[in-house]
């Protein structure tokens, strides 16, 4: 599945663990979402800390993650949820990049709260998965 290849060489490519072989798809989405959160932290307190090296790796990794989450989207599955998301993924590399250039851990926080957001409707859809009627074949 293309989607699962890209989430995943995202995943590879930004470091975040090692369990990413043994993942499905909406877990390989659950872990970015989760890396992502994970380093907007870290750069929180590297801003706090005038640690500025520390803070460009870890917004490099955020807008990394931020990246492949984008470049998993399936806009033909579903065009206006993808377009939709497409958009907030853009308007938090804005984000972003303003903090990175203003020391603005207050942008920080605002992209992490949009992305717990949608971390939890992710946490929620292998549940939501489950209660779906399965068609029998005939």
């Amino acid at each position: 599945m293309a989607v699962n290849n890209k989430a995943l060489n995202a995943y590879r490519n930004v470091h975040v663990a090692s369990a990413v072989p043994y993942a499905d798809g909406i877990q390989l989405i659950q872990m970015l979402f989760d890396g992502l959160v994970d380093a907007l932290s870290s750069a929180e307190g590297e801003i706090e800390r005038k640690d500025i090296q520390g803070k460009c790796r870890s917004l490099n990794r955020a807008t990394s993650i931020i990246y492949g989450l984008q470049d998993s989207l399936d806009f033909n599955k579903g065009s206006d949820l993808a377009r939709n998301l497409s958009d907030l993924y853009e308007y938090m590399t804005r984000r972003v990049l303003f903090a990175n250039l203003h020391n603005d851990v207050n942008a920080l926080k605002e992209v992490k709260g949009l992305v717990n957001e949608i971390r939890g409707a992710w946490k929620l859809l292998p549940s939501l998965l489950k209660q779906q009627p399965v068609a029998m074949a005939s």
